[in-house]
């Protein structure tokens, strides 16, 4: 099989081309679906295993892991070729799921979870890197909008198939599954897909890529367990001093060497540094905000489990619509300023009509806040991807598309954190100002109710309760609302360029114009 530089696309059949697209899509959804299907398990690993404080550290172990190597493996795709790099994360990750299914003990699954997430960070990061290889940019956007129908599937698949494996086979299985899945990616990539030389002399940043891998994992590490968590003492004090001395000692490092980890040069790109930006802000906007809508609507609405789950299918279609018909209008039309801008024009639009939502609001208008809000995810997401690949030299896709990556990450565990505190100091203050005749029958502070809690009070009590979780929540709402409304002045400051064609002659791997 022939070498292909790294500066040009390699020529391939159309199958084979496929087959590899096919290929990284398993890949990329394995990663997806591992956060999903094993958060609906959780309660039985835990009630198998016992130490119930460790809980979430099976949870944020993966996470930690992942920020952590995210960006190395975006370096090491541009240096090695993606092809390695992805089979090698693919591998780990497989091994990883291995030892996760053959945990004895708690602190065993979540060591091995940290063994998944070293590779898990790879898959993604990696993959698009793959997809920037096998596509020009504009016919790169359509395929990426299937790609980001991944998340949308693992979303829909992942609680009930968490659930239901670990209630029939055992929860081991949740992790064993990974094993011939894993096994086949790697085959068909090993033979079908081609080693795309280089022809750079690999040079690893070690330094640099281990103060950005201390940077990330204090400041997520931080914002999972100290700021979401209310630690008291010095620990909420330190984290923050060494994530910032880090970032310090990183960027003089970056200046410094001969291949860095995150080339300082891409953020003098105003593409790259607005794309980065927003990534940030919608991640602590939606992806940290999505997780609370499960906890609004049965507390607010009254909501049985069940049926406020099923409102979380009208969000998967609006996500899954969004991605593929943005990737197919940027595929046509080349032009993608207008996703971002609109999709931060409609979070601030569905989240300020969120705090309008009371019990009796209707289901299905639920259901229509519900799809647009992930309709706006759904935007934003891999057109943004696509963006920060154009503009970026060639020679630094892989590192672009990890810092966008970690980008989204570090964002998403900020607003888990964020929106957790601020929604713990919303009910304490709402607890403050709650009757007498209610407080006294109240099993604990606000802080302490949950739906089945409320549900077992008197009437009066139980609606002053509910009203109390209405005024908290729409302290988040406004929050989100204000971020959006960031993001869309953000957006609007996106350069208004054009994509690359073959078909209309155009120079594939930059902008039309260059007006950077």
């Amino acid at each position: 099989m022939s070498a292909t530089t790294a500066d040009a696309r390699p020529q391939m059949s159309t199958r084979r081309r496929m087959t590899i697209y096919f290929a990284v899509l398993v890949g990329m959804f394995m990663a997806a679906l591992d956060m999903q299907i094993v958060a609906t398990a959780l309660p039985t690993i835990a009630a198998d295993l016992g130490k119930l404080e460790l809980f979430g550290w099976v949870g944020a172990a993966y996470l930690l892991a992942t920020a952590s190597v995210t960006p190395f493996y975006g370096k090491l795709g541009d240096l090695f070729g993606r092809k390695p790099v992805f089979i090698t994360a693919i591998t780990i990750f497989t091994l990883g799921s291995l030892a996760c299914g053959m945990a004895w003990s708690m602190e065993s699954l979540i060591a091995a979870r940290v063994l998944q997430g070293l590779g898990g960070g790879g898959l993604m990061t990696s993959a698009f890197g793959i997809l920037a290889d096998l596509f020009e940019p504009r016919e790169r956007a359509k395929y990426q909008g299937y790609a980001a129908a991944v998340f949308t599937l693992s979303s829909l698949i992942g609680p009930v198939a968490g659930g239901l494996i670990s209630q029939t086979a055992g929860w081991e299985y949740i992790f064993l599954i990974n094993l011939p899945i894993g096994v086949g990616v790697i085959l068909a990539l090993a033979l079908v897909m081609p080693r795309f030389e280089t022809g750079r002399q690999p040079t690893i940043d070690v330094p640099g890529g281990l103060l950005l891998a201390l940077a990330v994992t204090t400041t997520v590490f931080w914002a999972e367990e100290a700021l979401g968590s209310g630690y008291g003492g010095i620990v909420p004090y330190i984290l923050p001093v060494i994530a910032l001395v880090a970032i310090v000692g990183f960027i003089l490092v970056e200046r410094r060497a001969e291949e860095p980890i995150v080339p300082l040069r891409l953020f003098s790109t105003r593409t790259i540094t607005l794309a980065l930006s927003i990534s940030v802000i919608s991640g602590v906007a939606t992806l940290g905000m999505l997780n609370y809508f499960a906890l609004f609507l049965q507390t607010v609405t009254g909501l049985e489990p069940a049926m406020a789950g099923l409102l979380f299918v009208p969000s998967a279609i609006g996500s899954l619509v969004a991605s593929i018909g943005s990737g197919y209008l940027v595929a046509r039309t080349g032009r993608y300023k207008m996703f971002p801008v609109a999709a931060m024009a409609i979070g601030v639009v569905v989240l300020m009509a969120f705090t309008q939502v009371q019990s009796t609001t209707p289901l299905w208008m639920i259901c229509v806040m519900m799809f647009f809000f992930s309709f706006s995810i759904g935007l934003q997401m891999q057109t943004l991807m696509v963006a920060v690949q154009a503009a970026a030299p060639h020679r630094d896709v892989g590192a672009a598309t990890g810092t966008i990556t970690l980008a989204r990450m570090i964002g998403a565990s900020l607003g888990l954190a964020a929106n957790g505190g601020l929604l713990t100091a919303a009910l304490t203050r709402v607890g403050n100002g709650l009757s007498e005749a209610t407080a006294s029958v109240m099993p604990g502070t606000m802080n302490d109710m949950t739906p089945a809690a409320i549900a077992i009070l008197p009437a009066q009590a139980a609606g002053e309760v509910v009203t109390g979780f209405t005024l908290a929540f729409a302290d988040l709402f406004h929050f989100g609302a204000l971020l959006f409304a960031v993001g869309f002045v953000a957006a609007l400051f996106l350069p208004n360029v054009k994509l690359g064609s073959k078909e209309a002659g155009e120079d594939s791997a930059q902008l039309q114009p260059a007006a950077e």
